[in-house]
């Protein structure tokens, strides 16, 4: 009988983690203390639009293709918004200097490399153009 109980406690206790984890997905976040950017992130910023996203990726990483089909479209379809894909698979040095501990992390910087704020997992569009908004002329709602 203890066997049951175990094994029942161990499915609430991995529910309860899944779920926690499945809302902090994709959620919109305050940026992180203002420090200076690695080279490869610096190189990446687009001086001629308001605000690059940077994708942080890694080589085997499949919710990273999702994160990609949502945040290319996004910034073709709109002003002053360019998306920018960093694969960190050889360089782990740039997410340990970015603080980012699992990919995709997409973070919103302006020309001057100021972060605006960044996305943990796989952005919702509609949320994340919402808190670009200010920063933002959009060709499309």
């Amino acid at each position: 009988m203890t066997g049951v109980w175990v094994l029942v406690a161990t499915l609430v206790a991995a529910a309860a983690v899944g779920l926690l984890l499945r809302a902090r997905n994709g959620r919109v976040r305050d940026a992180k203390p203002a420090r200076e950017l690695p080279a490869p992130v610096t190189a990446a910023l687009d001086p001629a639009s308001a605000v690059t996203l940077v994708q942080i990726s890694t080589t085997f990483c499949a919710p990273c293709r999702h994160a990609k089909a949502v945040l290319g479209p996004l910034a073709e379809r709109t002003d002053g918004l360019h998306h920018v894909e960093l694969d960190v698979t050889n360089q782990p040095e740039v997410a340990q200097s970015l603080s980012v501990l699992r990919t995709p992390t997409t973070i919103a910087l302006t020309p001057d490399g100021r972060e605006l704020l960044r996305v943990g997992g796989v952005p919702k569009g509609p949320e994340l153009l919402d808190a670009l908004r200010p920063h933002l002329t959009t060709r499309t709602p």
